[in-house]
C-alpha cells in the first residue's frame, strides 16, 4: 500500500497521456464513421440495403458486448498495478488487426460474400474497440476526483479526438482520384492509422497514473443491480439521451457531407475545408472550457451552445446555397456555426459522465465505473447503428445510387438538405435532454471535489 504523497501528482503528463487514448480510438472511429459506408458502397459494391441491416446487427452486438466487457473489467482485475490498462493492451492488438482488415479490397467477392465479410470483420472490430474504449472511458474516474482536473482531462481527451478528426478531415486530399474514391488508397490509410493508433495506446499506458484506487469490496455487484443504478440515475440517463442524439444524427452523418461535396459541389477534395471549419469552434473554446464551466456549469454551457447552433441550422435550410463556389463558401460558414453546439458537447461530455458515475457511487456506496460506463457505451454504440442505418435508408430514399459514378441534380440537392436536417435534429434532442432531464447543477459539480483537495478514498501504488 502506497500513500498519496508517494504518487506522482496530477499534471500535464496525465493530460497528454489521456489524450493519446482518444487519439488512438478516434483514428479508427472517425475513419470508419466518415468512410466505411462510402468504401463499401462505392468501392466494394455492397448495396445500401445490405449496409443498413449489417450495421444495425453489428451495433446491436457491439452494444451487448459493451455490457459484457464492462462487467468483466469491474469483476476481473488482470493486474495488481492497474485495473484498466491490461484490458487496453489486449484490445489494442485486436484493434490493429481488424481496423486494417475492414478496409481490405474484397470487391471480387459475391454480394453475399461481401455482406458476410463486412458483418464478420466489423463485428470483430467492434469487440476489440470495446475492449479498449470501455476501460479507457472508466480510466477518467481513477486518475483524479477533482472536478476541475476532470474537466481538463475531458478537454485533453477532446484534443486527442480533435487531432484524429483533423487527420480524417485531410483525407479527401488523399483518397479521391478525379472525384472518385480509391479503394487502394483507403486501404493504405487504414494501415497507417491502425499502426499509429497501436503505438499511441502504448503511450497512454506509460504516461497515465491511476492514483484513485479504492479497496475492493468483498460483495459482488450483479448486472441487474448495475442496470438499476443506471436507470435510476437521472443525470446519466440525460447525458445518454443527449449522446445518442449527437452520435446518431451528427457523427453518423459525416458520410453524407462527403457526398454533398462529391456530387452537389462536384469537388470531393473540398470536403476537407468544411471539416476543418467545423472544428474551428472546438479549437476556439478549448482554452476557456474549464473557466466557462466553473462559472456557468456544464449543463448551461451545453444548452446555450445547442440553442445557438439549432438556430444557425434552421437558417441554413432557407439560405440560397447554390452548387458553385459562392454557395460552397456559404455552406462551409454555416456548418462552422452549426457545429458550435456539438463542439461544446464534445469538450465536456466525458467530465459529465464522470460526474454521473460519481453521483451513483455517492447514492449507492459501490464503485461500478466499468459497468456503468459500459451501459452508457451500449447506447452510444446503438446510436451508431441506428444513425448509420437511418442515414443509409434516407440516402436511398433521396435517390442515392451507390453504383452510379454521378448522381442526379435533384438527389444531390436532397443530400445537402438531409445533412442539415440531421444536424439540427441531433442538436434539438441534445438540448432538450440537458435542459429538462439533466439534474446536476453547478453547486453539485463543485461538491464532488474532495475535502481540502485530498483524495477521499484509500490510494495505493505499485
Amino acid at each position: 500500500m502506497q500513500t498519496a504523497e508517494k504518487l506522482r501528482p496530477f499534471g500535464a503528463r496525465d493530460k497528454i497521456g489521456y489524450a493519446m487514448g482518444d487519439l488512438g480510438c478516434n483514428l479508427s472511429f472517425q475513419l470508419i464513421s466518415s468512410y466505411m459506408f462510402l468504401f463499401y458502397t462505392q468501392c466494394i459494391g455492397l448495396t445500401t440495403t445490405n449496409w443498413a441491416w449489417i450495421i444495425v446487427v453489428s451495433k446491436i452486438w457491439d452494444a451487448v458486448n459493451d455490457i459484457i466487457i464492462g462487467g468483466m473489467v469491474d469483476r476481473h482485475r488482470l493486474s495488481k498495478k492497474s485495473k484498466f490498462m491490461p484490458w487496453i493492451a489486449i484490445g489494442s492488438v485486436g484493434l490493429l488487426a481488424f481496423s486494417i482488415l475492414l478496409f481490405l479490397p474484397v470487391q471480387q467477392l459475391s454480394q453475399a460474400g461481401k455482406a458476410i465479410w463486412c458483418l464478420l470483420i466489423y463485428g470483430l472490430y467492434t469487440t476489440a474497440y470495446t475492449m479498449v474504449n470501455v476501460p479507457y472511458g472508466s480510466l477518467h474516474s481513477v486518475i483524479t476526483e477533482d472536478p476541475k482536473q476532470r474537466t481538463s482531462l475531458s478537454t485533453f481527451r477532446s484534443i486527442g479526438a480533435g487531432v484524429a478528426a483533423v487527420l480524417v478531415m485531410l483525407l479527401p486530399q488523399v483518397v479521391y482520384v478525379d472525384n472518385v474514391l480509391s479503394e487502394s488508397r483507403m486501404f493504405l490509410v487504414a494501415v497507417v492509422f491502425s499502426v499509429v493508433a497501436f503505438f499511441v495506446f502504448i503511450l497512454l499506458r506509460k504516461m497515465v497514473t491511476e492514483r484513485v484506487v479504492r479497496e475492493e469490496r468483498v460483495e459482488k455487484v450483479s448486472y441487474l443491480s448495475t442496470i438499476k443504478s443506471f436507470f435510476t440515475n437521472r443525470a446519466l440517463l440525460a447525458i445518454t439521451i443527449a449522446t445518442f442524439a449527437v452520435v446518431a444524427f451528427h457523427n453518423s452523418s459525416a458520410s453524407v457531407n462527403n457526398l454533398v461535396f462529391q456530387f452537389y459541389f462536384h469537388d470531393a477534395e473540398k470536403a476537407s475545408f468544411a471539416m476543418i471549419a467545423s472544428y474551428v469552434p472546438l479549437l476556439a473554446l478549448m482554452p476557456f472550457a474549464s473557466t466557462i464551466v466553473g462559472k456557468v456549469g456544464k449543463k448551461r454551457f451545453i444548452v446555450l451552445g445547442g440553442l445557438g447552433s439549432m438556430l444557425a441550422g434552421i437558417l441554413m435550410l432557407f439560405l440560397p446555397i447554390t452548387p458553385d463556389t459562392k454557395g460552397m463558401v456559404l455552406y462551409i460558414a454555416g456548418l462552422m456555426l452549426v457545429n458550435i453546439g456539438s463542439c461544446v458537447f464534445q469538450i465536456i461530455v466525458w467530465a459529465i459522465v464522470a460526474d454521473c458515475i460519481e453521483m451513483s457511487y455517492r447514492k449507492k456506496g459501490v464503485r461500478e465505473e466499468g459497468s456503468l460506463y459500459a451501459i452508457y457505451s451500449f447506447f452510444r454504440n446503438l446510436a451508431q447503428g441506428v444513425g448509420s442505418a437511418v442515414v443509409a435508408l434516407s440516402l436511398s430514399a433521396a435517390g442515392y445510387v451507390e453504383s452510379a459514378p454521378v448522381q442526379t441534380d435533384e438527389a444531390s440537392a436532397k443530400f445537402k438538405t438531409l445533412y442539415i436536417l440531421l444536424l439540427v435534429a441531433g442538436l434539438a434532442v441534445m438540448t432538450v435532454s440537458m435542459k429538462f432531464i439533466y439534474n446536476i447543477d453547478l453547486k453539485q459539480e463543485q461538491a464532488f471535489a474532495p475535502a481540502n483537495g485530498d483524495v477521499a478514498e484509500t490510494m495505493q501504488g505499485e
